[in-house]
């Protein structure tokens, strides 16, 4: 089990080293391109194939978005891959802010019960 949690860890730094890499000057446009569509898709809620078709469904996230990151980062010249990797390696050992997380879960149940306090009618009186 251990071994999935690590090898979610590199996919997620990687991932993140591949949006950093995406800006960055040195790469290459054609590198630059291809880890800004990865990395996009990878942080994407939208998915290739829909994950309720039965086995299908998971095959993008499984197979071929691994297989994607992986032939994005030999697209990464090496030191500019390191240089990024070191950086998302030090933003996921930062703490999470969990005062952001509560004021956007606010925000959006504060949007949620304001919507339904518009659309359901009063009643009459």
């Amino acid at each position: 089990m251990m071994r999935l949690k690590d090898w979610a860890r590199a996919i997620k730094r990687d991932v993140h080293a591949l949006w950093l890499a995406a800006r960055d000057p040195r790469m290459p446009w054609y590198a630059k391109a291809f880890a800004f569509a990865i990395a996009a898709y990878a942080l994407s809620p939208i998915d290739l194939i829909a994950d309720f078709i039965p086995v299908l469904g998971y095959l993008d996230e499984v197979i071929l978005l691994p297989l994607a990151i992986l032939l994005a980062i030999r697209l990464v010249p090496a030191e500019i891959m390191a240089e990024h990797r070191a950086t998302a390696a030090a933003a996921l050992k930062k703490p999470f802010n969990r005062g952001g997380a509560i004021f956007i879960v606010a925000v959006w149940a504060l949007a949620a019960v304001s919507i339904t306090w518009w659309f359901i009618p009063t009643a009459a009186k």
